[in-house]
């Protein structure tokens, strides 16, 4: 039931009902009426047993009733029902009227006007019902908010220009700014869009804690009929310069059901990628997978975005900028290979032009005998593999080719698993007749690291054993693995999927048919000689770090095929694209992180700094500093405490003021000893979050005045609102009686009743 129709029927609105209390407030006379008309109700009801003619026992009972109920009501009408409510004092209190003057107010949802209509007609316009209303009773005061809150004369000040919307600011800066004045509560007129990461609840509480009641209006609709959003965009935060990225955009649509779109990604120098996209008829979100090459080292900022449709709503919210910082660093990975293999020479290669990837080589030769290639210095890898944490954990990534499981003992083997799990390195596995299974991995703890299951492998004959059974597999991508970047061999989508169907079948010795829960699976292979497809490339997210599997052994082919032309870089692609993947986001000893990429000016930066030792283990009592750097080159140093929280964990914030890029480098120390350096970027612009999510949020603003002890309206509920404010608890009050007697619905209850008797008997033939 509508509140209008509640207060046609029920003669006050529901709010009213709420505040008051039902109270009996006829007098002795009366009471004495009651009782008489009562008793003889009760006999007349009681002749009604004795009554037969053409009368039936259910007829009886019915009309009985009928009469029980008339007089019961008549009853109640003489006991004098009421409700006591507390109604403020006309002219001694005062109400706050908060008006969102962002940009979302601009939006013509409603018979093509803006929301902002409303406050022109309802608390500007000369002769308005509403705000005469207010005025007769209450001593009005007009504020603006956005980010900020801001006392006003009246709406003629209003510019609806503010990019973000913080409703938590605006209602306890307008509570402490009436704090010294009897409130009778708070008008909110906003279409709820609040934009602050950290909600409302402390506000809420402070506001029922004071007795303010909050009457939120809200403008706008609930649902758009016709719009597309771009309501999310995920890419690295750091990406190693000259690396494909891969961006996954989450587009909302209503009314759109089948068109065709375009999604286009670009910066200031062009655009860097599009994709066709077809929208979903059912649901009105679909996630679409895109990538592009970050070539320049720096904070570049990306904007994704869909040309605006027709009949389209609201137009901005088809854009969003991220923040991705391209770093020219080199990340070491350390690939440890079982005997010799045309593998490492490739490999080697297709690396030599990255100065962004340091591959280092440890190559079996005999028992205990290796090759050490491209290491640093001369003491690196000098005993072999690794066989401290200290030692392994200098590298990003590692590489386990055809290295049987017994090369590694018990502790190496934990320490590979701890090197993925605690120190977030990335692990990847080559096919060979020495790895997987094949090379008794199966349970071990670098079985459970990897993204496919492993099956025991019995090596009893080796003229028949599977591990020497090679077969010849035609590779192919996934449904998802044809969007990621990894396996991305063209500039288009088009032109990828048609290089990977021209490409020369490759040979597997492991057989692997099936991954863990929570792996993706982006290559297969087939072969008649299989019973299901090859599992080719998988990976999963394992602890802190990544492991991968990569089951072919001899991905050289696609450099050294007949089929391959000279010119073909299809090898060197694919494996700069994989192990740029395998170390990227892979944490140093410091570890830098914001809550966001891009800020408002004067919108606090909280920095938060995970500082760990030489083997991972976080770290209370280093020395933090972050070195911020404004646009204009200024430096301010900021010490960084332990949070407390958490172990290794250390915070600062600060508040910038200036637009642009803005460089944090934090360095941290444990007795004088130099930890780690790690370095971010934050860009400060004139942020619009407005049009995003823009549909009236009707559920929060139910919910601040269900909690405040207020009540929610709509344009076509307002004018309830004054009668209603004049009776909250908040302010200078005195107490009223209001009657109930003579509400509408009890006469009409009479008149139904008393009309159904008489139709009863007509139908039956006993009038």
């Amino acid at each position: 039931m509508s509140d209008s129709t509640f207060e046609l029927l029920f003669k006050f609105s529901p709010y009213i009902f709420q505040q008051g209390t039902f109270v009996l407030s006829a007098a002795w006379p009366s009471m004495l009426l009651a009782v008489v008309l009562l008793v003889g109700g009760l006999l007349a009801v009681l002749r009604y047993r004795k009554v037969g003619g053409k009368s039936r026992p259910v007829d009886r009972v019915l009309l009985a009733s009928v009469r029980t109920l008339v007089l019961l009501i008549l009853l109640l009408c003489l006991m004098q029902p009421a409700l006591v409510v507390s109604t403020a004092v006309p002219q001694e209190n005062f109400v706050g009227i908060l008006i969102d003057d962002s940009q979302s107010m601009q939006i013509a949802d409603r018979d093509e006007l803006p929301r902002s209509e409303f406050v022109s007609q309802a608390f500007g316009a000369e002769g308005s019902e509403l705000l005469e209303a207010l005025s007769e009773d209450f001593n009005l005061r007009f504020f603006r908010f956005s980010d900020v809150l801001e006392r006003v004369d009246g709406v003629e000040s209003l510019t609806y220009a503010g990019h973000q919307t913080y409703l938590a600011t605006a209602l306890e800066g307008a509570r402490q700014e009436l704090a010294s004045v009897p409130l009778s509560g708070l008008i909110l007129v906003s279409d709820g869009a609040d934009n602050a990461l950290g909600g409302i609840s402390d506000s809420v509480q402070s506001l029922r804690a004071a007795s303010v009641p909050v009457f939120p209006v809200g403008l706008g609709v609930e649902r758009f009929s016709r719009d597309i959003e771009i309501s999310r965009v995920e890419v690295p935060r750091t990406v190693l310069a000259g690396s494909s990225v891969g961006v996954d955009v989450v587009i909302e649509h209503k009314g759109f059901g089948g068109a065709e779109i375009v999604l286009i990604v670009e910066d200031d120098n062009g655009i860097v990628s599009t994709q066709d996209v077809t929208l979903p008829r059912q649901g009105d979100s679909t996630v679409v997978k895109a990538s592009f090459t970050a070539e320049e080292a720096g904070p570049r900022v990306f904007r994704v975005r869909i040309a605006p449709q027709e009949g389209e709503m609201v137009a901005q919210n088809n854009q969003r900028d991220v923040l991705v910082s391209v770093q020219d660093r080199a990340d070491r990975i350390l690939y440890y290979e079982g005997m010799p293999r045309h593998d490492v020479a490739f490999l080697r290669r297709a690396l030599s032009e990255d100065h962004n990837l340091q591959l280092t080589v440890l190559q079996g030769t005999a028992e205990n005998k290796f090759l050490r290639l491209d290491i640093v210095d001369e003491d690196e890898l000098f005993g072999g593999f690794p066989r401290s944490r200290e030692e392994l954990y200098q590298y990003r990534g590692l590489i386990l080719g055809n290295v049987q499981a017994h090369l590694l003992t018990s502790d190496q083997q934990r320490m590979v698993a701890d090197f993925v799990s605690q120190r977030g390195g990335g692990l990847l596995m080559i096919g060979g007749h020495s790895s997987f299974a094949e090379g008794g991995y199966a349970g071990s703890p670098i079985a459970e690291v990897l993204p496919v299951v492993l099956s025991e492998v019995q090596l009893e004959d080796e003229a028949t054993s599977p591990a020497y059974s090679a077969a010849e597999i035609q590779i192919q991508p996934t449904l998802f693995g044809m969007t990621h970047p990894v396996i991305q061999l063209a500039d288009t989508l088009e032109e990828s999927q048609e290089r990977w169907r021209h490409l020369p079948p490759l040979t597997v010795i492991n057989r692997i048919f099936s991954v863990k829960p929570g792996a993706v699976t982006l290559l297969t292979g087939t072969a008649e000689t299989l019973p299901s497809p090859q599992i080719v490339l998988a990976h999963q997210r394992y602890g802190r770090g990544r492991a991968l599997a990569f089951t072919p052994q001899d991905s050289w082919l696609w450099q050294m095929h007949h089929d391959i032309p000279l010119e073909d870089m299809t090898h060197e692609t694919l494996w700069r694209q994989l192990l740029r993947w395998l170390v990227q986001d892979v944490p140093g000893q410091v570890e830098l992180t914001t809550s966001r990429d891009r800020y408002a000016p004067e919108q606090p930066v909280r920095v938060t700094a995970s500082v760990r030792d030489e083997t991972y283990i976080e770290l209370n009592d280093s020395q933090v500093t972050a070195r911020v750097i404004s646009p204009a080159g200024l430096e301010d140093e900021l010490p960084m405490d332990w949070s407390l929280d958490a172990d290794g964990e250390y915070l600062t914030q600060f508040t910038p003021l200036e637009l642009g890029f803005y460089e944090i480098h934090v360095e941290a120390r444990r007795n004088g000893d130099l930890l780690g350096l790690e370095t971010s970027h934050i860009e400060v612009a004139d942020l619009s979050s407005e049009h995003f999510d823009a549909e009236m949020r009707a559920p929060l603003l139910q919910r601040i005045a269900e909690e405040t002890g207020g009540h929610f309206y709509t344009p076509e509920t307002v004018s309830a609102l004054p009668e209603d404010i004049g009776h909250s608890d908040g302010g200078t009050t005195v107490l009223e009686v209001m009657d109930l007697w003579d509400m509408p619905i009890l006469f009409l209850s009479l008149v139904l009743l008393i009309g159904i008797e008489w139709v009863y008997r007509k139908l039956r033939g006993l009038a």
